[in-house]
């Protein structure tokens, strides 16, 4: 009998601490070892995942890599510094689970495709919506026909985020830092899985991985932040359905996340964090338990190579595309004033955008820009096209 994979978690505080949790119960049922914690700071205490016994911590990643040669590393530090903890982590022989955004531009994308394919090592993103079950059923109805021929796929979502967000790191809320991009906007981090999963269901319609013809944007923000706040998407496939995101960290009223998908003889809508489904026929929307994990999946491809990725680095390219554009686009146009409703004070203030829910679920369902909409605060999209990057 083999020995259980050796697992080291590279980033174990602040989001790290759900990995932990998730580790732990592996570990204790012998799926694998986790054999090392590092984090800069020291790792904070967890009830829900303590710390085994035998697990080393250390302060830095090589020297982590060099003493304890991990079968698997899972990433989860800043988006910035994923792409050298993955280099190093691969030459050291093991394979990945890389928090998302993988990587926060084409080129980084392709230098990381390159060193998989150098080292014959494996890497699962960490978009774990892609393993919902309720997504697996929704893409199945999508290619068998259900909704007849997909003419628009869209995701709305309004959150709120506090004073204290944006001062959770010296990265939160930055387009740059160091002379590194850092993207830490509504679209690259926490309504990334939005996003993927309208990707993964315009794959599903046209039966390729999307190739982003044009992509645009408008982006906005509600505080001295250097990315946006809320912002509307429009990914145009070289071949099938447009993708648009019209999401929000100022929202009015909270929406948790819901995926439009609309065909010529009927719709679908997914709440992409609670997988509740809605399929044509359907009375009322229903629960579709089950998400599969990506890091037994990716245990699971270690074991049997026939066992496919459920989220492989080539599955985000398109994704990595719409960064591509965040990059470039302008900065994001600042709505103050009357516009902006201040709620509570201290670190929990929240800013809510007046209108702003009405204003993102009109752009979903019609699959439309603001300014196509004639919205009076709206700006001009910033637009890319496909020579602008590689996927």
């Amino acid at each position: 009998m083999t020995d259980p994979p050796r697992v080291a978690l590279v980033g174990a505080n602040g989001h790290g601490r759900w990995h932990r949790r998730v580790l732990a119960p592996l570990h204790a049922a012998g799926r694998l070892r986790l054999a090392a914690l590092v984090d800069v700071r020291p790792v904070e205490d967890d009830p829900a995942a303590p710390v085994p016994a035998e697990a080393t911590v250390h302060t830095d990643h090589r020297e982590m890599l060099a003493a304890v040669r991990p079968d698997v590393v899972v990433v989860c530090t800043p988006p910035h510094t994923h792409l050298p903890v993955a280099l190093d982590a691969l030459a050291a022989g093991a394979d990945l689970l890389l928090e998302k955004p993988p990587v926060l531009s084409t080129a980084e994308h392709d230098e990381l495709a390159a060193a998989l394919a150098a080292t014959g090592r494996a890497c699962q993103v960490g978009f774990q919506a892609l393993g919902s079950a309720a997504l697996t059923e929704l893409t199945a109805a999508v290619t068998a026909g259900r909704l007849g021929a997909v003419t628009g796929i869209a995701t709305v979502a309004a959150w709120r985020r506090t004073d204290g967000y944006y001062a959770r790191a010296p990265w939160a809320g930055r387009r740059t830092l160091h002379g590194r991009p850092v993207l830490d906007g509504a679209l690259a981090n926490p309504l990334a899985h939005a996003v993927m999963q309208c990707l993964a269901i315009a794959e599903a319609a046209a039966g390729t991985p999307v190739r982003p013809a044009t992509i645009e944007v408008e982006r906005y923000r509600v505080r001295p932040i250097e990315v946006e706040d809320t912002a509307v998407l429009r990914v145009r496939p070289r071949s099938g359905p447009p993708v648009l995101a019209a999401v929000t960290l100022a929202g009015e009223d909270f929406v948790a996340g819901e995926v439009l998908v609309t065909g010529d003889t009927g719709r679908a809508v997914l709440e992409y964090p609670t997988d509740r489904l809605l399929l044509p026929g359907d009375a009322a929307p229903r629960e579709v338990p089950g998400r599969r994990s990506l890091l037994e999946n990716l245990l699971d491809h270690r074991a049997d190579p026939g066992v496919p990725l459920i989220a492989p680095l080539a599955r985000t390219a398109a994704f990595t595309a719409v960064l591509d554009a965040l990059r470039s686009a302008p900065e994001p146009r600042l709505l103050d004033g009357d516009l902006v409703e201040p709620l509570g004070a201290g670190p929990d203030r929240l800013l809510r955008l007046r209108g702003v829910n009405e204003v993102l679920r009109r752009a979903a369902e019609r699959g439309r820009l603001p300014s196509e909409l004639g919205v009076p605060w709206a700006v001009s999209p910033y637009r890319t096209r496909a020579s602008d990057w590689t996927v």
